[in-house]
C-alpha cells in the first residue's frame, strides 16, 4: 500500500508535513506556529498495486497547540 497527501491538499500545506509512503507516518517538517494556523485538516490516500489499483481515503484532523502560554 503506498500512502499519499490528496490532491485537495493545498502544496503549501504539503510543505509543512512528511508522509512516509510505506507506513502512512505523518511528522511535521518544520515549526507549526499556532497564532497562524490553529488546526488542519490533512486528506490522505491509500492506493494498493493491483490492477485496476484500489483507494481508499481518510481525514486526519491536526490540532496545534500554543506551548509558550
Amino acid at each position: 500500500i503506498y500512502y499519499s497527501f490528496s490532491d485537495a491538499i493545498s502544496a503549501k500545506v504539503q510543505d509543512l508535513f512528511i508522509i512516509d509512503s510505506n507506513s502512512g507516518e505523518i511528522r511535521t517538517a518544520g515549526e507549526l506556529d499556532f497564532e497562524e494556523v490553529q488546526s488542519y485538516d490533512l486528506e490522505i490516500e491509500a492506493r494498493d498495486q493491483g490492477t485496476p489499483p484500489l483507494s481508499g481515503h481518510c481525514s486526519v484532523e491536526l490540532e496545534v497547540l500554543d506551548v509558550n502560554d
